[in-house]
């Protein structure tokens, strides 16, 4: 059986060194640690994300979630009257597992109070070249609207072309026409990581905003143009470092989208989610305007030591544990 750790101890010391960096990088700013629980009595809706859930042997202890995010419990922070907060840890997701993704992984998520899409944008650019000892990264940041880049790569708008014509872009085969169906954004999610990426550059940062409102998330829709949200994603390469949005602070629709999630989650064969309901009374309560951003730390540590497997930037993964042979 493999007992041995999956990255080396020059490795080790990178990722100590990176997360020196983070934290010197939000304190030379004034943004406060935080930490949050790991353990939830509730989870995300988001169709496209799978938890993984806890049983307790404790009599009447309810079924429990590792966090996908630590974001929720952050907006609750905010909403109680913290300042600029920011958090490093472990988070979890189920079904996820390759080259770029494992079930355990470490992220750093913050919020900023009165930022807007363009200020975020432009400090998740910094960290990223702040805390990425790396010199992959040789040009300027590229940022550039979701409908662009799309109009640029394939030569469509994908705020307007229907999912017949997205299907025919694709070049999919009858069991993936199966699969998506009428999921024009999962269509659109395809056409992103098959053509689109594929053309964004190894040496840069790669900024893509104004996703779709249909894909806003936690997201507001823009302000300007309802048709898009405030969200937006970096790249380096096809590699997705981050995720961020300026934030929904409105409750009621919040709510409808925790609704519109779960009949998602149906016809997915995925099981129904609880709304948190301490998520939307801290959102009643008042959660300031602000922005905030996920970057995945393991996907930085794979830039800076110029590695294509998330695995070997990891000490322990969960492929590694499960081994083969007896112990």
């Amino acid at each position: 059986m493999q007992w041995r750790p999956s990255c080396d101890v020059e490795t080790a010391r990178g990722r100590a060194a990176m997360l020196a960096r983070a934290r010197s990088f939000f304190a030379d700013r004034g943004v406060l640690e935080v930490e949050t629980p790991a353990l939830g009595a509730t989870t995300v809706t988001d169709p496209n994300i799978d938890s993984l859930a806890v049983r307790s042997a404790s009599a009447g202890l309810p079924e429990l979630f590792l966090q996908t995010s630590p974001e929720y419990y952050m907006k609750r922070l905010l909403s109680a009257g913290y300042p600029d907060i920011y958090q490093i840890c472990k988070v979890f997701r189920d079904g996820e597992s390759g080259r770029r993704h494992q079930p355990e992984f470490t992220m750093v998520e913050w919020y900023r109070l009165g930022f807007d899409l363009q200020q975020i944008m432009r400090e998740t650019v910094d960290f990223v070249l702040a805390v990425t000892a790396a010199g992959r990264i040789t040009r300027e940041a590229r940022c550039i609207s979701y409908r662009d880049v799309f109009r640029d790569a394939i030569g469509i708008d994908p705020l307007t072309s229907d999912t017949r014509e997205l299907e025919r872009l694709s070049g999919a085969d009858d069991r993936l026409r199966e699969s998506l169906a009428a999921d024009r954004d999962a269509w659109l999610d395809l056409l992103m990581s098959q053509r689109v990426s594929a053309g964004f550059p190894d040496d840069g940062l790669t900024v893509l905003y104004h996703y779709p409102a249909s894909q806003a998330a936690l997201a507001r829709r823009c302000p300007d143009d309802d048709s898009v949200a405030d969200r937006f994603e970096v790249f380096c390469g096809t590699l997705e470092l981050a995720n961020g949005f300026v934030e929904l602070t409105d409750a009621d629709e919040q709510l409808d989208r925790f609704a519109r999630d779960n009949s998602a989650r149906g016809p997915a064969g995925k099981p129904q989610r609880t709304p948190d309901v301490r998520l939307l009374a801290a959102l009643r309560s008042g959660l300031p305007d602000c922005a905030g951003v996920a970057v995945g730390l393991d996907r930085l540590l794979m830039l800076q030591e110029q590695a294509d497997d998330i695995r070997s930037v990891q000490t322990f993964t969960v492929d590694v544990e499960i081994g083969d042979g007896d112990a």
